[in-house]
């Protein structure tokens, strides 16, 4: 009988602990900076402070509220290099180069080269208390994994008594474009106690979020389950966030019971066909997200990119100025989570346009169950529903190359009689309309709309 008992709780416990991980996060898209698309693997604390200041000062206001550290830094990138993805290489003695920055429990630490305020083991601590004294929130990037060089030490566990880091590690699960780390083996005593150890870690820090990278393609079940369950136990609420795609539509009910975001594809740049291919990934991931949980269509090439790498030289985003709004409609009706890639502190007036807009925020913010309505002879129109109102948000894009009118039938909508049409980027209503709106977009262009009820014709 008392076998029973302890099971029940068990299965109680676990069961507050996965409820508690989602009880008030991501409960509309995460919006926020990433790192990645305008240093790469380079970036450094003054950086990270110069964007989290451009962010409280002039976007805080409109939801724009996570800074996220990117990847590899616990790495020393040499001045001068933006090399991102350096392979270790073994020495004589079987050690590595380079050699990242760890505790004594194989745990990875912020580079002081970098982080400057993490000397005498602060970790992340002194930054994320920057970011939160400005009422933003702290993320950070980690590899899937335990460290190769922990395995090659033979670091102990932290909470699993006599258990060290090569007894638990799957030396035949690695990435193939960064090999610092190995899988773990979830079956392992000791594997969960790992990730366990290096979330309470993090929560140390104050982190609010974290991306787990090398984890979705191809698709490693047991390590998300691993993660959300060290989450879960850390005793801070934090977003699961996991990439790179494209995760497979196969394992959408197991994504979405166990990460809040999670890539629909590989990484995205500013190139007007992979706008195209992700209108295409989002409509495999139809239907699918939900409140806490959402396809994303990665970071927003919008702004300053790739001052330290990683893809092309330094430039503000290739995208023309109408792929730009196309670019931000999508992200806004598809519902994805919003992070921006370009260095905050450079942008120009197109940018903060673009990322001040309210009414269009809150269509990626509040918008319900969000759908293609077709996609035809070089038209696509997308949909979703505004909540606790019969009014419709509608995005408009035209994805030839040529002008063209792009036309939405409102009874395609649900909709009936005349209807008031409102543009979200001119903050105005276009005017009363019946049956279908039909505008003349640009080439690349779009139209981002509301669409109300005006007057129901009798029945």
């Amino acid at each position: 009988m008392n076998k029973f008992l302890l099971l029940f709780f068990f299965f109680i416990y676990t069961s507050l602990a996965q409820a508690q991980q989602n009880d008030g996060v991501a409960v509309t898209p995460p919006m926020g900076w990433n790192s990645y698309n305008c240093f790469g693997s380079a970036v450094h604390e003054d950086e990270v402070k110069a964007n989290a200041d451009y962010m409280a000062k002039n976007l805080k206001q409109y939801g724009w509220q996570y800074i996220v550290v990117d990847f590899l830094w616990a790495y020393d990138n040499p001045p001068g290099s933006n090399i991102g993805n350096p392979f270790q290489l073994r020495l004589q003695d079987g050690s590595y180069v380079p050699w990242l920055e760890m505790d004594s429990f194989g745990r990875l630490l912020p580079h002081v080269h970098k982080f400057p305020s993490a000397f005498n083991n602060n970790g992340f601590k002194p930054l994320s208390d920057y970011v939160h004294s400005l009422g933003l929130k702290f993320g950070i990037h980690v590899m899937r994994g335990i460290p190769r060089q922990a395995v090659w030490v033979k670091t102990p566990v932290l909470g699993a008594n006599g258990i060290t880091a090569d007894m638990i590690a799957d030396t035949s699960s690695t990435c193939p474009w960064m090999n610092h780390m190995y899988g773990l083996d979830m079956n392992k005593k000791g594997a969960q106690e790992y990730l366990n150890s290096i979330l309470n870690l993090y929560a140390s820090w104050g982190v609010d979020f974290i991306k787990v990278d090398d984890i979705s393609r191809p698709y490693h079940k047991a390590e998300i389950e691993g993660y959300s369950k060290a989450i879960a136990q850390c005793g801070r609420l934090m977003v699961l966030s996991i990439s790179p795609g494209a995760t497979p539509v196969a394992d959408s009910s197991h994504v979405k019971q166990y990460a809040n975001m999670w890539r629909m594809a590989d990484d995205f740049w500013d190139n007007w066909k992979e706008i195209l291919a992700m209108m295409h990934y989002a409509k495999q991931w139809e239907s699918v997200g939900e409140e806490g949980h959402y396809p994303d269509c990665d970071m927003m090439q919008i702004g300053k990119l790739s001052k330290r790498g990683p893809v092309g030289a330094e430039r503000y985003s290739r995208f023309t100025t109408d792929e730009l709004y196309t670019h931000m409609n999508f992200w806004c009706i598809y519902k994805s989570p919003l992070f921006i890639g370009g260095n905050l502190p450079e942008n120009r007036d197109l940018e903060l346009a673009l990322e001040t807009n309210q009414e269009a925020i809150k269509v990626n913010q509040e918008g319900l169950h969000p759908r293609q309505v077709y996609e035809q002879n070089g038209s696509s129109v997308w949909m979703s529903r505004m909540p606790n109102s019969k009014d419709i948000y509608v995005a408009l894009f035209n994805i030839s190359d040529s002008a063209l009118k792009v036309p939405v039938s409102f009874q395609s909508l649900g909709l009936k009689g005349k209807v008031i049409v409102r543009d979200l980027w001119q903050h105005k209503d276009v005017g009363t309309f019946t049956n279908t709106y039909s505008p003349t977009i640009n080439p690349h262009g779009s139209m981002l709309l509301r669409i109300s009820i005006k007057h129901k014709l009798p029945q």
